[in-house]
């Protein structure tokens, strides 16, 4: 096979060493030699590993502190060099470059020194230039070099080497480089996301995002579509770094639905409170003195929507809770830790997944949210803005009483993550009627109201839940009539932001009908 490259000399510098032992003793078996740099060189040649030093490839010392070691016309030569043209020989005879057949480097932990807080000088020092040089060069020239920079290639790379009696096929070698292309642009676009933030850039001339590959999945929003599931390094608690603890693998529905759920719960933190999502939107949200009594309030807002749905918790689940959700089919449960007891109710219910984490993500920070359309993206900040009672103008008549104030608070943080045009009824710390994604506000507001007599109807109880709730609405009221349809709703209080020309038809409307209105200045749009 002409496509194969045996191996005679290796580069290996790495920053994870995990693994790294083995493999160069199995290299080292194979009669490859190995060439390395400071630590990684010490810790080979402490395990008995005949090894060169850099330095002695190069000529010159390793210097300022590490940061030149590698940058070197006899390093990226030997990587560089096309071993079938004349000319390149030539050139390495006559400056005595030897070729390397095998590049072994992973980078300096930048990303993970910026997520553990690290202050600008130490983030700076982590940021890698000789290793994604040489990867680069490498990657450049898989025609004749194997370039492997994740810990997890290297039992395929011995297999190769197995199986070619020490060499390496083109196809290796073109997947290896693209791994190692798709890391230095990840590497560079986490560096150049951490400076834009150090330096409150929020819009740089070029912006990237990159992931690493944690799951590829079935299917995506549809099975004829193809899927996969990147993490981004952030480590915001949520589904990347929750723990699965039974039930098959989640789908894009069930990663995009869970997402949804437990953000919407984290804005929770006075007490147990429970959400149930269907489609990214939320059929309930319930707030009580326990967990489970939250998750029935949750649930005895549309129990039909919460069939098949994703519950997420703001408290560690407890059995008794895990015993009132085993009573419906439900996709997913995620809940900032679950009892013993609890997941062995779940075991009974081997299609329920069950994920925990160490907390719950932080409503007041977020992450960029971007979204592709033809021809490039949209880029924005997550909506993390809150609203608290001192930031509410009352401008009706009437403001509204202490109950009425924190229930619409309430509802306020639910509208939040509910699909524009969205309006949400509570009424004692849950809700009662939910309106998602309608073109028009006032079928948004009559949606809910029908909901919510559905469930009255199906619950026996008399007249509809909205009757003396409170109602939000995610952007302004344009006109009366959506206004006045949630007063004959049962409304009795609006939370909603204010701005429209006709502000003052609505607030004489509200008058009127004896509501009690709030603005807040801030609008929630989810599309």
């Amino acid at each position: 096979m002409t496509n194969l490259v045996p191996i005679g000399r290796a580069l290996i510098s790495v920053s994870d060493k995990s693994g790294l032992l083995d493999l160069a003793r199995a290299l080292h078996a194979q009669g490859v030699e190995l060439i390395s740099t400071g630590g990684t060189s010490g810790m080979l040649r402490t395990a008995g590993l005949p090894v060169r030093d850099v330095s002695d490839v190069t000529g010159f010392p390793e210097m300022m502190d590490g940061r030149v070691k590698t940058l070197h016309p006899a390093v990226h030569g030997g990587l560089l060099a096309l071993r079938d043209d004349d000319e390149h020989l030539v050139a390495m005879a006559a400056h005595g470059i030897e070729p390397i057949d095998l590049l072994i480097v992973n980078l300096y932990p930048f990303e993970e020194t910026v997520a553990k807080g690290a202050d600008h000088a130490t983030c700076i020092e982590n940021i890698d230039i000789g290793g994604p040089a040489m990867i680069r060069a490498a990657s450049k020239n898989h025609k004749f070099v194997a370039v492997v920079t994740d810990p997890t290639d290297y039992a395929g790379l011995l297999d190769q080497m197995k199986a070619h009696h020490g060499a390496t096929t083109l196809a290796f070698r073109q997947k290896l480089a693209l791994t190692a292309y798709s890391r230095t642009a990840a590497y560079d676009t986490a560096v150049s996301t951490w400076l834009a933030g150090e330096i409150k850039e929020p819009a740089p001339r070029y912006r990237s995002f990159a992931g690493k590959l944690a799951q590829t999945l079935r299917y995506g929003e549809n099975p004829h579509q193809k899927a996969a599931f990147y993490t981004d390094g952030s480590r915001r608690e949520g589904v990347a770094t929750a723990r699965q603890w039974q039930g098959k693998e989640l789908s894009y529905n069930n990663i995009n639905d869970t997402d949804a759920a437990f953000e919407l719960v984290a804005e929770f933190t006075q007490g147990p409170a429970c959400a149930i999502i269907k489609h990214a939107n939320p059929c309930g949200v319930g707030q009580a003195g326990s967990l489970k009594d939250a998750y029935l309030r949750a649930y005895h807002c549309d129990q039909t929507s919460a069939f098949g749905g994703i519950v997420a918790l703001n408290q560690p689940l407890d059995a008794e809770t895990a015993e009132e959700i085993v009573k419906i089919f439900t996709e997913v449960v995620i809940a900032p830790g679950a009892s013993d007891e609890a997941k062995a109710i779940f075991a009974a219910k081997k299609n329920l997944r069950l994920l925990t984490t160490a907390a719950l993500p932080d409503p007041k920070t977020g992450n960029l949210a971007f979204r592709q359309v033809a021809g490039g993206f949209l880029v924005q900040d997550s909506d993390v803005d809150s609203i608290t009672a001192a930031d509410l103008k009352v401008v009706t008549k009437r403001a509204p009483t202490p109950a009425e104030l924190a229930d619409l608070l309430f509802a306020w943080k639910v509208a939040k993550h509910v699909k524009s045009n969205a309006i949400v009824y509570v009424k004692d710390g849950a809700t009662v009627g939910v309106g998602a994604g309608q073109m028009s506000r006032v079928d948004s507001t009559r949606i809910a109201a029908r909901k919510a007599e559905d469930m009255a109807e199906a619950l026996g109880l008399p007249g509809p839940l909205t009757k003396g709730s409170v109602v939000a609405s995610d952007a302004f009221f344009p006109f009366p009539d959506g206004l006045l349809t949630a007063a004959e709703a049962g409304a009795t209080a609006v939370i909603q932001p204010g701005g429209s020309m006709n502000d003052p038809a609505v607030i004489e409307a509200a008058d009127a009908a004896g509501l009690a209105m709030v603005f807040t200045g801030q609008r929630h749009f989810r599309h």
